[in-house]
This record gives structure tokens, C-alpha cells and sequence, in this order.
């Protein structure tokens, strides 16, 4: 009988590792067909029925993006609007979030319903609040006008104060009886605790504005203040398109973000599963 059972789970377990494989699989096509056509021709990347394979590899479509568009700086511009904010974002959460979850303050069930019921309000709906006040600040074709609007969100103190709700009380209590202070407290003790959650914090937020494009179009109206998104997405208003020039840069859009992901996801699965289970 167990024999049976073992059998029948087993061949379970090859079914459903296969159905699983396949749907891996059908997920990853897209950006195995995004790199293939950024190597082609552009007459082959339209090309019906479609070739499968590059018969030849064009790599000069990459060295066109970088020499006829300044696509270099776009990268530079992304990275630091996302690198900068995501870095704010953490510090100004991780404040907030342990404010709510630590201290005892009049009003903090209330302020903090009310904070977290901004979650409701869509972005685009404050788009021209923003750019207004962006403008009488200066901020318009600047990278900062982009990053400011990101550093305070209601998600990142969601998120974070999970984590700080996890961690005994006790640590802090002892931590006061040695005499450190708060900030010491916050820094030394509770902040190491929720590293996974930091580290889950920072990967949807940097993926989170680096694809933020309505944003970064309305600010960065001139050509040298784009972000990459905003500077790709340029290369699709040709008359006469190159379609694997502009899956080049879709590529290089693209390639960022897997390697973030690839280094920070040993942090993302543990973060969303520690922030899973509260005690």
C-alpha cells in the first residue's frame, strides 16, 4: 500500500514538475525572442514565418543604440533616479515604519490608517499636482524632479512596518536598560532584524521606478534628462522603423533589471516569506 502511494506521488510530483517546466518555459520565450531580434536584421525580425534562430548575428544593432542615441547617458540617468530614490525610500520608511510599529504616540492607529489609505489613490491621478509644484520648484528636465516623488510611499512603510511588528519587543526593552538611546536602538538592534525586508523593499522599488515611464516623460522633456525607458520608447516613433535596432535597446532596458534580480534574490524570497508569517 505504501509502495502504491509512493508510485502515485511520485507521479504526481513528475507531472506537475513538468506542467510547472512548461509554463517556465513559456514565461522566459518573450525575452529569449526580444534577444534574438536584437541580433537580426530588421527585414528578419518581421520576417513571416519567423526564424526561430538568427541565421546571422547582427551586434551592430547594440553599437547603434550607444553611437546614434546617447543611450549611455539614459543609462546613467536610470540608474541613479532609481538607485537614489530606492536609497531614500529605505531610510524614510524604515523611520516611519518603525515609528508605527515601536512607539506608542497618541493618534498612531489613525495616522497610520490614514497614511496607508493613500494605497488607494493611483498615481495618475496626481500627476498634475506634481509636475505644477515639480515646476515651481525648478525640477522640470531635471533627474531630481524625478526622484523626489518617490522617496515618501505609503508601500515601503506597509512593507517595513511587517517586519518591525515581527521583532520582540524584549530587544528593544534591553536595549534601553544598557542605556542606548533610541537612534541607537533603531540603527544597532531593530534595523539588522529586518534586513530581508529591506532587501525585498529594494528590489520592487528600484524595478518599480525604473519602469515608472509617465513620470519620467512628463519631467524629462529634453533629450539629455530621458531616462532609458523614456529614451527607448523614443526609438518606436520612426517613420521608417529599425525593428531590431529597437530591440536592441529593449534589451538593454531590459538587462539591468534581471541583474538586479539575479543578486538581490536570495533577499526578495526570503524577505516576502519572512514578511508572511507574523508572530
Amino acid at each position: 500500500m505504501r509502495q502504491e502511494k509512493a508510485k502515485k506521488r511520485e507521479s504526481f510530483d513528475i507531472a506537475s514538475n513538468t506542467v510547472v517546466l512548461l509554463f517556465a518555459l513559456l514565461n522566459l520565450f518573450p525575452l529569449y525572442w526580444l534577444f534574438s531580434s536584437s541580433v537580426k536584421n530588421s527585414s528578419d525580425v518581421i520576417k513571416m514565418p519567423p526564424d526561430w534562430w538568427p541565421r546571422t548575428f547582427t551586434w551592430s544593432n547594440y553599437a547603434d543604440v550607444f553611437t546614434n542615441q546617447p543611450a549611455l547617458r539614459w543609462t546613467l540617468n536610470s540608474l541613479y533616479v532609481a538607485g537614489l530614490s530606492t536609497a531614500l525610500l529605505i531610510v524614510t520608511s524604515s523611520m516611519a515604519a518603525y515609528a508605527f510599529s515601536k512607539l506608542r504616540f497618541k493618534g498612531r492607529s489613525v495616522f497610520f490608517i490614514v497614511f496607508i489609505s493613500s494605497l488607494m489613490i493611483p498615481k495618475e491621478v496626481m500627476i498634475v499636482p506634481l509636475f505644477r509644484i515639480s515646476q515651481d520648484l525648478g525640477l522640470v528636465n531635471s533627474v531630481y524632479g524625478m526622484i523626489w516623488p518617490n522617496v515618501a510611499t505609503a508601500f515601503g512603510v506597509f512593507l517595513l512596518k511587517g517586519f518591525f511588528d515581527t521583532a520582540p519587543d524584549a530587544l528593544r526593552e534591553a536595549a534601553r536598560i544598557d542605556g542606548a538611546g533610541e537612534v541607537r536602538t533603531f540603527l544597532q538592534i531593530m534595523l539588522p532584524i529586518v534586513k530581508p525586508g529591506i532587501g525585498a523593499l529594494f528590489i520592487l522599488n528600484f524595478v518599480q521606478v525604473w519602469n515608472d515611464y509617465l513620470w519620467q516623460l512628463v519631467i524629462g522633456q529634453n533629450k539629455e534628462s530621458k531616462t532609458l525607458m523614456v529614451g527607448i520608447a523614443t526609438l518606436m516613433q520612426d517613420l521608417n522603423p529599425n525593428f531590431a535596432y529597437k530591440m536592441a535597446g529593449a534589451t538593454v532596458a531590459a538587462i539591468p533589471m534581471l541583474l538586479i534580480f539575479i543578486l538581490f534574490q536570495r533577499y526578495f524570497t526570503r524577505g516576502i516569506s519572512i514578511g508572511a508569517v507574523k508572530e
